[in-house]
């Protein structure tokens, strides 16, 4: 065995630690950086540890490895584009547009646009705003919110789709509906409402929504994750997420916890990899500029370990 001097041991173990300085044990990276100026939402995890996030302003979309922490700008961001949230299925990136009233659809293999559609009837302007915020897969296609007018928008082969969101939602001031998911047979829809702290499941086929109870509000609901009958939800400006437990019937729910993580810096979505979720943070309230950091955070689900806390 060759023996090291002191010099170069402490040199070795001195690159160790700064070459890694986020790794997690097993090597997955506890904080991802992104590119600076980037501004961050919507995050989607693909095959194996790929992951996809967008860019609000510029609808590019970055590629990244959650094992590794490495990535680059997968779609480049292009005028009159924006990407909020992202849902991958099979080979697929789904992309809510925001303010461009538009869906976006590319593939997950090559970065090709399949489709770019407009969900949000023109005209769009100051006084006619849209914002279509989150998507989701279910039966019958493609599922988007839109935090500024009261409709689902449906997106599949024949088209698009706008279905008025009526039942027990109310639009008012602020940001409405925002995240959404699917139950695992499609049957329903969760939307929560950002601005009340509300969930309401919703008919697919008709867009009408029916009030979840709740034994607490979830108000800055955002992101949303359905794992069986727990659903996490992102309350963004509170830098934390609500594990809400829910009934079968999805008439009520149950504020179990809430996760918080010191590494949060308002994060806005979250997807999951086996028992670890993954948070963007979006930094909402740090202005924006083009050297801004921004990162995505792992931490684990309720029953998991590691440095996410229950509280």
């Amino acid at each position: 065995m060759r023996r090291i001097t002191l010099v170069m041991t402490w040199l070795i173990l001195a690159t160790a630690v700064l070459a890694a300085p986020l790794a997690a044990k097993g090597g997955w990276p506890e904080t991802i950086a992104l590119p600076n100026g980037f501004r961050p939402e919507g995050i989607a995890i693909g095959k194996e540890h790929t992951f996809y996030v967008g860019s609000i302003p510029t609808g590019a979309i970055y590629r990244g490895d959650l094992k590794t922490g490495t990535g680059a700008i997968f779609i480049q961001g292009q005028a009159g584009r924006a990407a909020i949230g992202v849902e991958y299925d099979h080979g697929r990136l789904f992309v809510a547009g925001g303010p461009t009233g538009k869906g976006f659809v590319y593939s997950a293999e090559t970065g090709a646009l399949l489709a770019e559609s407009q969900l949000a009837a023109l005209p769009i302007n100051a006084a006619n705003p849209t914002f279509v915020n989150d998507v989701t897969l279910a039966r019958g296609g493609a599922y988007f919110t839109d935090s500024a007018r009261p409709f689902l928008y449906r997106l599949n082969g024949q088209g698009v789709t706008a279905l008025p969101l009526t039942g027990d939602i109310s639009y008012t001031t602020g940001n409405n509906a925002n995240g959404i998911e699917a139950t695992r047979n499609g049957k329903w829809l969760i939307v929560v409402q950002s601005n009340l702290g509300k969930l309401f499941k919703v008919d697919p086929r008709t867009g009408v929504a029916r009030e979840i109870k709740l034994d607490q509000p979830v108000v800055n609901g955002d992101g949303l994750l359905l794992d069986g009958h727990i659903l996490y939800v992102v309350q963004n400006r509170d830098n934390k997420v609500a594990v809400v437990v829910l009934d079968r019937r999805l008439s009520s729910g149950r504020v179990l916890t809430h996760l918080t993580d010191p590494d949060f810096d308002v994060p806005s979505t979250i997807d999951e990899f086996g028992h670890r979720l993954y948070a963007v943070n979006a930094r909402f309230t740090t202005p924006p500029t083009l050297t801004t950091p921004y990162s995505v955070v792992r931490f684990d689900k309720l029953h998991g370990k590691g440095k996410g806390r229950g509280h």
